[in-house]
Parts: structure tokens; sequence; C-alpha cells
């Protein structure tokens, strides 16, 4: 089954699940990364990203924080939390959103803990890249952003990182054992419990 794999760099969670993807590549398995902006999915969805709920916010940085430890996965948060991931998710798309592109942006931002959010910010890693730093201001380069966050709705993302198995979704790095289960398995959301749950009744919905 295909495999594309919905990111933004604004996500530590994204970083955690980048090394497992990069795994799935060096097997054989092509996975697609598609770099989305996930702010306009949370306003799409009507939603809030972690990062806007006092309480959670800091909970949530703890919470990726030890999830690096017990994996073994170096990880430094960037000066400021959240951040403007424009300039380095154009700049993935400019360098044509490679294997190589997307593990130099994210080592940049949550390995090294550097800024990414301005153009002045970004300019060392697009030289790095032997991209022209200018090209982030490109009118192709923010169309693509838009299409590939408007396939990602389309596909039915609502949050980073999202791995789709065919048209299963797999969202969260606490997802992926799931996810390589089901592609191991084709079968298993088939099971009757799994069927169930699909189209299980809402019982109460809150107001207001």
């Amino acid at each position: 089954m295909p495999l594309t794999w919905y990111f933004d760099f604004i996500s530590p969670f994204a970083y955690l699940q980048w090394q497992k993807i990069k795994t799935l590549h060096d097997s054989g398995v092509a996975v697609e990364p598609v770099p989305i902006v996930f702010a306009a999915v949370l306003s799409a969805r009507g939603q809030k990203g972690p990062a806007e709920i006092p309480g959670k916010r800091e909970f949530t940085y703890r919470h990726v924080l030890w999830q690096a430890v017990r994996e073994g996965i170096e990880l430094r948060f960037p000066p400021a939390h959240p951040f403007n991931p424009l300039p380095s998710l154009r700049l993935c798309i400019a360098a044509g959103s490679g294997i190589a592109a997307v593990d130099a942006i994210f080592d940049r931002i949550w390995r090294q803990g550097e800024a990414v959010d301005s153009a002045g910010a970004i300019a060392p890693l697009a030289r790095a890249l032997g991209i022209p730093a200018d090209a982030i201001d490109r009118a192709d380069v923010k169309d693509a952003l838009r299409a590939n966050t408007g396939r990602a709705l389309d596909a039915g993302v609502y949050g980073v990182p999202t791995l789709a198995i065919g048209d299963q979704l797999f969202w969260g790095n606490d997802a992926h054992d799931f996810a390589m289960a089901v592609l191991a398995d084709p079968a298993l959301p088939a099971s009757a419990e799994m069927q169930r749950v699909s189209s299980l009744p809402v019982g109460v919905q809150r107001r207001g």
C-alpha cells in the first residue's frame, strides 16, 4: 500500500517519528514526506494545538522530552515554541522534500535547537542545502505548500504527524507501532470490533 507521511517541522513529535520513517525508507519501504501547515489544519478542523492550551503546553513539552529519552533520540527545543514554521516548510519544498532535506531541517530545529523562523535564520541551512535563500519567497513554492495542506485535509488529516497507509490514517508518534502492525497485516482494521467502533453512535454532545 502507498505510504504518505504528513508533517510540520513545528511538531517535536514529528521529529521523533521522522527517525522511524527514515528507518522504513532505509529498509526499502517507499514513504513520501509531505510538508504541510499544521496551523491551517487546526483552523480547518476548528481545533487548538497543544501549545495553545495553558497547562497542556507544558505537559506536552515534558512528555515529548521523556519520549525522546526513552527512544534514545537527542532532542533540544529551539529558542521559542510555537514558532513560525513557514520558512522551514517552504525551504523543504524548494529542496524537493527529499529525505536529506527533511532530515537536515529537522536536525537543525530539534537536535541543534536552532531558530528557523525567519529568512535570516533559515539562510545558513539554505546554503547547506544548496538552495537560494530567497527560494522561500517564490510563488510556486508557496503554492505547493498550500496544495500539500489541501491534499492533507482532503485525506482527512487532523493532526501532525500523520502516516497514511492507503486511506488509513495513523496520527502521532505513539501510533507508529499500530501503523506498522497494519502494514504487516492489512486485514487488522477489518476486525469486528474495529469495524463496530468505526460507526459507534454518539451518546451525548457538549454544548457551546
